[in-house]
């Protein structure tokens, strides 16, 4: 490694524990602990089935506590790639440098305008209906997060080694208590007792092409909500945001994601799929879990896909009349109203 590529790696890092400090307090404690575990696990390299020493654990921690509370107001460095300097958010600049360097970059902003960081090894490069496809193997930096798909314009960006460690902490929390839900059938796909590392890889390869469509998905509901980002900003932090969140994930999943996992037939990332919907996302698309249910019995694809045909029409008007709140001016309550909006249409 070159010392050039030694500060680029320091750099982004540094960018990552900035970030990390502004943003790190939003989780719950629960939440916190968790990746930070996992966060350490990364930064020191353990295998997934290697045991922690709390104690080192909770020295790291309150290392990288003090470490966090000294860059909380430095601004974000600049990213020096081949004798020039770009804006840490100028990904598609920086990657025009890096990727014949075998490397790939992502600066950009997710869930409560969290700015996100990462540098990597460049798995591979698609381009597939006009979308470019950047997925990465190992990863030279990162942040507590590590959102393991992102999109920025028609880039979608995929974190093989972070799309792992998401679906490690996936099986390790169903582990606590082994219910028997969707999580239990995705997992039960693999084998997992013999060899994990393994049955990791291959849910892995599995799970990343699933989630390149709901990628394609984003970027597709994305085209077609002109001033989403601005109205996100406006009801951050509030019930609101995660409502309209679940919204357009339904909007995506029933755009791109689900109709070609039912046209694959691929079980295995069908369960995996309902296994990760988030209590609100199923609290709104009631017909959707039904459907899965259904499923289960019969493995009769025809509710799911009902489901699907209904919820497109449905999911998009719904994340439409949230912009026509969002553009009245005289709205004093938009969070309020959206809540109520989405209470009042749920499918």
């Amino acid at each position: 490694m070159t010392p050039e590529t030694r500060q680029l790696f320091d750099t982004v890092q540094h960018n990552c524990h900035i970030s990390d400090a502004r943003y790190a307090g939003n989780y719950t404690l629960c939440v916190y602990l968790l990746k930070m575990r996992e966060f350490y696990r990364w930064e020191k390299a353990h295998s997934f089935g290697e045991e922690l020493s709390s104690d080192d654990i909770g020295q790291w921690l309150t290392q990288r506590e003090a470490l966090w509370e000294s860059l909380e107001q430095e601004d974000y460095a600049p990213i020096a790639v081949s004798d020039q300097q770009f804006d840490p958010f100028e990904s598609d600049a920086i990657n025009a440098e890096l990727l014949q360097q075998g490397l790939v970059y992502s600066g950009g902003i997710g869930v409560k305008s969290k700015p996100h960081f990462f540098i990597g090894e460049l798995e591979r490069e698609q381009h597939i209906n006009g979308y470019h496809i950047l997925v990465s193997a190992r990863e030279f930096a990162r942040d507590l997060t590590s959102p393991p798909a992102m999109s920025q314009g028609n880039t979608i960006f995929m974190r093989r080694e972070s799309f792992k460690r998401m679906i490690w902490e996936r099986t390790e929390e169903w582990r606590w208590n082994k219910p028997d839900n969707a999580m239990a059938r995705a997992i039960a796909c693999y084998d997992f007792d013999s060899n994990v590392e393994a049955a990791l890889n291959a849910m892995t390869d599995n799970e990343l092409e699933a989630a390149v469509l709901h990628e394609i998905g984003e970027i597709r509901a994305g085209e077609t909500l002109p001033g989403w980002p601005e109205m996100m900003h406006a009801i951050t932090f509030t019930q609101a945001e995660i409502m309209a969140r679940a919204s357009r994930d339904h909007l995506a999943d029933v755009l791109s994601t689900l109709p070609a996992l039912l046209e694959q037939n691929n079980t295995a990332s069908i369960h995996f799929y309902f296994a990760n919907l988030t209590s609100m996302r199923k609290l709104i698309f009631p017909m959707l879990e039904q459907a899965y249910q259904h499923w289960l019995q019969t493995r009769d694809t025809g509710a799911i896909q009902r489901a699907v045909e209904q919820g497109q029409q449905h999911w998009q008007n719904l994340t439409r009349e949230m912009l026509a709140l969002a553009a009245n001016p005289d709205s004093e309550s938009l969070s309020s109203d959206i809540e109520t909006l989405v209470k009042q249409n749920t499918l």
